[in-house]
């Protein structure tokens, strides 16, 4: 069978069912969303015949799946469930492709489809955690609970409860949108990136230098911790921006006073991201800011991906931002979220700007240092990200 074949519908096009765009695939899924399954049914078996070869058919397939989960019906739901949990050669697409798929889809299916639509596909419960059909209701459970929808369904609840039984990472996260987290997902005109000392100043207080602080910054010690520092950075590796952050963290000999904890202090720590500060005409600066900043930052972080990355969709955002805070705040993960949230009022948060060689000032920059309750510890997270084809310091 040619490639040209395997299209719906007489009137089709007669471009191969992967070349087509966004726009004709949507107009094929309003219409007629059985054939375009069935085209893609045959894109799978061919992709499984072909082997590696049939990478780039797996890919269309996974378009077309992404489609029909953005259209609504309840065909569509069932017909984009099929294709990413049975159909689609999961093992064809290129590393690292598989799992942004099936976030994306279970994403689009949460935002487009009605939840009576959705609630069958949770009849059946698992025995495992492995398998993209079990990942993507794991995915569609933690989209359902940012728009704090689904709690109280019987089946919902019943698949939430087994997939906590067998271990699933999503599955230690709130059924509900808990108040910290008002802002994930939300778009503000005029609160995006701050790539100025401006835009920094105009939202957050700034806290003054001290002396006191500088002589602070020089007696701390530096605490290493991969796994720590790993947890910390994970929002930033995982939507990919171009860069590698930097996650640090500090003891100190004695409890350092509140007043002091700014940028004087910041500025002597040994940090890579601060190295050669002064060189360049805008000042370091440092403001004070709130647990719920610095979590909307780091879920922002993977939920849009960075500039050469991809979104990884708002359940693993979620679990990738509060694994960074417990990690900032050195907090054992089977501490409750709302245990957690009460913690990080107690510690002392900043947002802090340096113009170095190692922030770009170019499409995002992210940095946050964290004081805990007993003064003696601080974390450090400096993420930069830019589009490689620029390097300038704004």
């Amino acid at each position: 069978m040619s490639h040209n074949q395997v299209t719906p519908g007489d009137d089709a096009s007669d471009r191969p069912l992967w070349e087509r765009s966004g726009p004709e695939l949507k107009d094929l899924a309003e219409r007629r969303p059985e054939e375009l399954y069935a085209a893609t049914e045959q894109l799978c078996r061919r992709a499984s015949a072909e082997g590696p070869g049939g990478a780039s058919v797996a890919r269309a397939a996974g378009r077309i799946a992404e489609t029909l989960a953005d259209t609504r019906s309840r065909d569509c739901v069932t017909f984009a469930v099929d294709i990413v949990g049975r159909l689609l050669p999961l093992e064809l697409a290129e590393r690292g492709e598989a799992d942004p798929l099936l976030r994306s889809v279970a994403a689009k299916l949460v935002k487009a489809q009605q939840l009576r639509d959705l609630e069958p596909l949770f009849g059946e419960l698992p025995e495992g955690i492995r398998g993209p059909a079990v990942e993507l209701r794991a995915c569609l459970l933690g989209e359902l609970a940012l728009i704090g929808s689904g709690v109280g369904r019987r089946t919902l609840d019943a698949y939430a409860e087994r997939l906590t039984e067998l271990g699933h990472p999503l599955a230690r996260l709130p059924r509900m949108r808990l108040d910290i987290e008002h802002r994930f997902t939300v778009r503000v005109r005029g609160l995006g990136s701050i790539k100025t000392p401006t835009q920094l100043r105009s939202r957050f207080p700034e806290v003054p230098s001290t002396d006191s602080g500088a002589v602070a910054g020089r007696r701390a010690g530096d605490t290493r911790d991969d796994e720590r520092a790993k947890a910390a950075a994970r929002p930033f590796t995982a939507g990919g921006w171009a860069c590698e952050p930097e996650a640090r963290f500090f003891t100190l000999p004695s409890p350092l006073s509140p007043d002091d904890f700014g940028i004087s202090f910041i500025k002597e720590l040994p940090l890579h991201c601060l190295a050669g500060e002064g060189r360049h005409r805008a000042r370091a600066l440092a403001c004070a800011t709130t647990p719920d900043d610095a979590l909307n930052e780091l879920f922002s972080a993977s939920y849009y991906g960075g500039v050469s990355g991809q979104g990884q969709g708002g359940a693993y955002a979620r679990l990738y931002a509060w694994d960074s805070l417990y990690a900032l705040m050195r907090l054992p993960a089977d501490v409750p979220f709302l245990e957690a949230v009460r913690r990080a009022a107690d510690h002392r948060w900043l947002r802090f700007m340096a113009f170095t060689d190692w922030f770009h000032h170019d499409t995002s920059d992210a940095a946050f240092a964290v004081l805990d309750p007993s003064r003696t510890r601080v974390a450090v997270l400096a993420a930069t990200d830019t589009d490689g084809d620029r390097d300038v310091l704004g």
